[in-house]
């Protein structure tokens, strides 16, 4: 199968265009490079540019015969999302319409798209499985939910085919392939204690210990990015077999808390990590953590790096060898 992976020389996109190779499967990568690394896509044919460009998706999906569309190329950060709505709606929303416009236009009709637990803004219970409501907080979420409610119109209208896999905390490495988080600025936890465990920042923040919640930190769903990429190839499977759209939630539906992800990391990596305790973030619920039955029962899928300390030591060693990461200190 020939698949175009836009986003594919970002975090999880260059996992994917990884495991798409390793399945024999050839790879158009189509990326901006705002946020990606053209070294992240190895010897995968790399097209840089960006889906605001209406005339370029027109060639390129005229050109090519594209069995499936994957689609990692969102803005993902909600801070960011809340200060700049517009850019979000921009890119998240107008620009994945450029794309599946151009889809159609030229016959290409399975379309696995990443979307995020942000469409479900403050949980009413956990662990949250697909029947839950949408209702997001913040328009990082509300863009990926407009996507997600245009597929099914899109489907219903011109028969587009799409599964939409919302995924919970994505963390982890494969750093044998020399692949990795290099998000900048970087939000996520996992890499941000990392980071001040490699001497690379002064602290960690714990924003908030007065959860209700064993240990008082904020819990949430870690999911290996590699075990993404699972679901991903058995979602398009799913869509090449004919058997219709679908929208899966995707965690290990494990929850683990700020603190034992800083516990942990102390005992993978064998430094001290520098906690600095703050004031809790508006909107913060005290546990995210995802029921993902569903996927495992239509899809198959069954997480294989589910642990936790798997999932921070797959990072440490990605942090470790990283093209940018300086000497870590030695431990006193």
């Amino acid at each position: 199968m020939e698949i175009l992976v836009a986003g594919g020389a970002g975090y999880i996109g260059s996992h994917m265009v990884n495991a798409l190779r390793q399945a024999d499967c050839k790879v158009v990568v189509l990326d901006d490079l705002s946020a990606g690394h053209p070294d992240a896509v190895f010897d995968a044919e790399l097209i840089v540019g960006s889906l605001a460009d209406g005339e370029l998706l027109d060639r390129l999906l005229g050109a090519r015969k594209f069995d499936a569309v994957m689609h990692f190329a969102s803005f993902i950060q909600v801070g960011e999302s809340v200060r700049d709505p517009a850019a979000y709606y921009r890119n998240n929303l107008i620009n994945t319409l450029n794309l599946l416009d151009a889809m159609i236009a030229h016959q290409v009709h399975r379309f696995v798209f990443s979307s995020t637990a942000a469409i479900f803004g403050e949980p009413e219970r956990t662990p949250i499985d697909e029947r839950h409501r949408a209702a997001p907080i913040n328009p990082y979420g509300q863009s990926k939910w407009m996507v997600e409610q245009i597929l099914s119109d899109y489907e219903q209208a011109y028969g587009l085919q799409s599964v939409c896999l919302r995924y919970f905390n994505a963390a982890g490495a494969n750093a044998a392939a020399g692949l990795g988080e290099r998000h900048d600025p970087e939000t996520h936890l996992i890499p941000l204690v990392l980071q001040a465990a490699a001497g690379k920042r002064a602290a960690i923040s714990v924003f908030g210990r007065d959860y209700d919640t064993p240990d008082g930190t904020c819990i949430r769903d870690y999911i290996h990015v590699m075990d993404l990429c699972d679901a991903h190839l058995l979602a398009l499977n799913h869509l090449v077999s004919g058997k219709g759209s679908a929208r899966y939630n995707l965690g290990n539906g494990l929850g683990y808390s700020v603190q034992q992800v800083i516990d942990t990391a102390r005992a993978v990596t064998g430094r001290e990590i520098v906690v600095r305790h703050e004031a809790r973030r508006p909107g913060d619920p005290a546990r995210l953590v995802a029921d993902s039955a569903l996927a495992r029962r239509e899809l198959g899928w069954q997480p294989q790096r589910a642990a936790l300390a798997r999932i921070i030591a797959d990072a440490w060693a990605w942090e470790q060898r990283r093209p940018d990461a300086p000497a870590a200190p030695a431990k006193t």
